[in-house]
């Protein structure tokens, strides 16, 4: 687990504004395959590992691409979120912007690699706005299992098949 925090106070025209900025990496490792995981990681409308998220709007078989837009609903409130594919490099990452509460702005990052122990995956957190501190208080202890059980949910398709 790597931790970045970071609070500025700008001074500018018209005032004094505060600037907060949070960047959280979380990292698992599995024994399934990289192919496996990133079938896993890119099935937009499978969610059911994902602790955060608890279902989606997109049809069975959407691949992930740069400007997709697509809507899910979270576990911890249950109302619609946007979420913007930015960045798709196929069997390595996946990046997202959650588009959820004004004032806000999450950066989501899954990243891939296989090295010698297994396949490792990591869920990167950024945020940034006032309102950020809030927010992570309420899922930070979700935020913490989505690597893990990523993996895990992996590691069990590979047992299934």
């Amino acid at each position: 687990m790597i931790l970045n925090f970071s609070f500025k106070l700008i001074a500018g025209r018209g005032g004094l504004w505060c600037k907060f900025y949070l960047f959280r990496t979380y990292r698992a490792v599995s024994k399934a395959p990289v192919d496996v995981l990133w079938k896993k990681l890119i099935n937009l409308a499978d969610v059911s590992w994902n602790p955060l998220l608890s279902s989606t709007n997109a049809p069975r078989g959407l691949m992930p691409k740069p400007g997709l837009i697509y809507q899910v609903v979270t576990r911890l409130i249950p109302i619609p979120v946007r979420v913007f594919v930015e960045r798709v490099l196929p069997g390595e990452l996946l990046s997202i912007r959650l588009l959820a509460i004004p004032g806000v702005e999450n950066r989501v990052t899954y990243q891939v690699e296989s090295t010698l122990c297994g396949t490792y995956v990591s869920f990167s957190v950024t945020m940034q706005g006032l309102l950020s501190p809030v927010l992570w208080w309420f899922m930070r202890p979700y935020a913490a299992r989505v690597a893990a059980q990523l993996a895990q949910a992996a590691a069990e398709q590979i047992g299934a098949l």
